[in-house]
């Protein structure tokens, strides 16, 4: 969090910058990636094209069937009574449907209008396999985008996945009237890989009974050498303590940018790849009242709208929004919310649930940042830097800011400590022995260091680490830790590297100064970087500790 100065000037701004930001938002939001100009382009409505790539189009038309269901039931899902619904076939996107007998029509006829007008649907679907030449362009290792434009609506399966994940503009999914959906459908293509793609062809506007029909405007498969993800890169400025730092941060470090024009990034976490999608990156704007997700090919979308508060007097507040995200061991996304002053849990059906919200009766501050114990316990943050007016604030019933666990099992909401006036970041050792929590405090810049008890309350705490004299008006704000026990923390002029030793070092200093960062990539060894107005990452030597 931004020190209370720091916050009132936000607080005066965010109404005014909020008009200003959708201005300085990149290009990755117009467009799916990859972006930038393909090195070689294969139209799949050009008959030697389709010849190329190995290729059949096949076709057939879809109907609309009468079926059985249930309707809601107490878990929000299909479990209630027996319940008359609709349904459609064939379903056609897996990989191995059979689709031998369906009509196989020429690809120069793909802009022949199809299906039945009015409300209606149909499925396109072709194998390709990768050549080993398009034109000159050697297709190994390449990566190569299917992009479709239907008129009017497309949703795309490759190899019988569509993933679906809140927030997806387009990609498998629809992306607008008559836009082009990009799908990633190889990042190491190899001469001889066959690729199975069946896109759903939907008529629109529905709600319009449209009198046209469904056809493929183009389709193509584009290839691209080294896709663009970061918007730029620059030699991270490392300034050096100790040796042992070569171990940490590779020679020749550099810090991408990924994207910006936010009003305050907070609170990242990176959510791991599943069978249906690769891993992503979902990060806060608390002074915007968003989570916003990136993705590995550089796309931005937002992934929950009004994450924090939806109050009447949002006015008033310069962060109402989300913080701090993790993770619990089933993968759903935990929320400290701002202004509801509140943590939840987004269930598996989008229902949140309220892990904390009251202590003793008395509502918390602001819960600001939060972390899980291998046993599901969860331990958060409360310093009131979510209210209008901080500690003055006349909303404020708790008399300080705690640190707090949740019971494995959320029956129980425990005070672990109010040892910090504002406490921030915080993090278990990679054996889970101690517990880390530093303090947003300009008159008090340390790092506190409690034991951990059996039964998940903090004793014997200590200064683990003090930066109060150190250069730089930022105090602490977000902390994470790597799988030999380094702290990473934002601290006076950077990113502080703190060994479990307690000794300093050295610091990685960015373009802009960040305050939360979150481990990422399948190996674990990228750090992303909340930063302000913007969001990078650098590479590591050493993988971090994550949900």
């Amino acid at each position: 969090m931004h020190r209370q100065q720091q916050l009132r000037k936000i607080s005066i701004l965010s109404g005014l910058l909020f008009w200003f930001a959708p201005l300085t938002l990149t290009a990755q939001v117009v467009q799916d990636p990859p972006f930038g100009r393909p090195d070689a382009v294969v139209d799949l409505a050009a008959r030697d094209s389709v010849q190329l790539v190995k290729g059949q189009w096949r076709y057939h038309n879809v109907k609309i069937v009468d079926a059985d269901s249930r309707a809601v039931g107490p878990d929000l899902k299909p479990s209630g009574v027996r319940i008359k619904t609709y349904d459609y076939a064939p379903h056609a996107g897996a990989a191995d449907f059979d689709d031998s007998q369906w009509e196989a029509i020429d690809a120069t006829t793909l802009d022949q209008r199809r299906s039945t007008a009015k409300v209606c649907f149909n499925w396109y679907r072709i194998n390709v396999t990768i050549p080993e030449k398009v034109g000159n362009f050697e297709t190994a290792g390449s990566t190569v985008a299917f992009e479709i434009v239907i008129d009017d609506y497309a949703e795309v399966w490759v190899n019988g996945k569509m993933p679906r994940v809140l927030g997806q503009p387009g990609g498998p999914v629809i992306k607008g009237f008559n836009a082009p959906n990009r799908v990633i459908i190889t990042r190491n293509a190899q001469p001889g890989q066959r690729i199975q793609l069946a896109v759903f062809g939907i008529n629109g506007p529905i709600s319009y009974s449209p009198q046209n029909f469904i056809w493929i405007k183009s389709a193509t498969l584009d290839f691209y050498k080294a896709p663009k993800v970061a918007i730029s890169e620059t030699p991270a400025t490392i300034i050096r303590k100790d040796p042992a730092l070569d171990e940490i941060v590779p020679a020749g470090a550099k810090i991408e940018k990924l994207a910006g024009g936010f009003l305050f990034t907070e609170g990242p976490i990176w959510v791991p790849r599943m069978e249906d999608t690769d891993g992503y990156l979902l990060f806060s704007d608390p002074n915007n009242n968003l989570i916003y997700r990136w993705t590995q090919d550089g796309q931005l979308s937002i992934f929950l709208t009004k994450s924090g508060y939806r109050g009447m007097d949002i006015g008033e507040y310069g962060q109402p929004g989300s913080n701090g995200l993790t993770l619990d061991k089933q993968g759903r996304l935990t929320i400290n919310q701002h202004g509801n002053r509140r943590v939840v849990r987004m269930e598996k059906n989008g229902q949140l649930t309220i892990l904390a919200d009251r202590y003793e009766g008395r509502r918390l501050n602001s819960p600001n940042d939060l972390v899980y114990k291998s046993d599901g316990a969860l331990y958060f943050t409360d310093p009131p830097f979510g209210l209008p007016k901080f500690f003055d604030d006349p909303r404020k019933e708790l008399p300080y800011s705690g640190v707090f666990r949740v019971s494995p099992d959320g029956k129980q909401v425990q005070l672990l400590t109010t040892d910090l006036k504002g406490p921030n970041g915080l993090a278990f050792s990679p054996d889970e022995k101690y517990f880390y929590v530093d303090d947003w405090d300009t008159e008090k810049k340390i790092i506190m260091r409690y034991e951990v008890n059996s039964d998940g309350t903090l004793s014997n705490g200590k200064v683990f680490f003090d930066m109060t004299s150190a250069e730089g008006e930022d105090a602490l704000d977000g902390m994470k830790i790597d799988q030999k026990g380094n702290l990473y923390v934002s601290g006076p002029g950077g990113l502080w590297i703190i060994s479990a030793e307690g000794k300093h070092l050295g610091t990685i200093v960015g373009p802009e100064h960040p305050h939360n960062f979150a481990w990422g990539d399948d190996d674990g060894k990228t750090l992303y970087l909340c930063a302000k107005t913007g969001l990078y990452r650098i590479r590591l030597k050493i993988p971090g500790i994550r949900p």
